[in-house]
């Protein structure tokens, strides 16, 4: 296999959704900050919904990217602790990959703190070759030629090779 046609994780963005701006969010920001070691960036409501009495531009939740080698070390992380397992409908039709985890405690070395409580969080992945970029750039944007586009069933066998995780239908 040639270099360009190599498969690669691209970023991992670690992300817990709140609901609610005040202390929970800065709970959920002391989480992501002690499991991942990088500072968040608040995420923020797209839409109004009075049903959840959250207001378009509320800050809601926060997430964290990882790229390189981080992203890979913390997806193993995250896969161990699902027991390196995941469904086939995590994957997207471009082989990217997403998937919930219950408690940030199960994670090696973190401990329960009865100040913070539980959080739950997600993890998504997004995997691709070299020159993706070029639909994703500013100046000369292009189409991804299709024999260079990474399919379900390509993104599926990536993750069972890279890092040993049982796909389950």
């Amino acid at each position: 296999m040639t270099d360009m046609r190599e498969i690669r994780l691209h970023k991992a963005v670690v992300n817990i959704g709140v609901g609610d701006a005040g202390e929970r969010l800065l709970k959920a920001e002391k989480v992501l900050k002690m499991i991942t070691g990088k500072k968040p960036v608040r995420t923020k409501a797209k839409t109004t919904n009075r049903d959840f009495g959250i207001r378009e531009g509320m800050q809601i939740g926060c997430k964290v990217t990882l790229r390189g080698k981080e992203a890979e070390e913390f997806v193993k992380k995250a896969f161990w602790v699902r027991e390196n397992r995941i469904a086939n409908y995590s994957f997207d039709p471009e082989g990217n990959f997403s998937f919930g985890v219950q408690d940030y405690t199960d994670f090696p070395g973190m401990k329960y703190d009865p100040e913070i409580g539980i959080f739950g969080l997600d993890v998504c992945a997004a995997i691709g070759r070299p020159g993706r970029r070029i639909s994703q750039r500013r100046a000369l944007r292009r189409k991804v030629p299709t024999n260079q586009r990474v399919t379900k069933k390509e993104g599926v066998e990536f993750v069972k090779k890279k890092f040993g995780v049982e796909v389950v239908d």
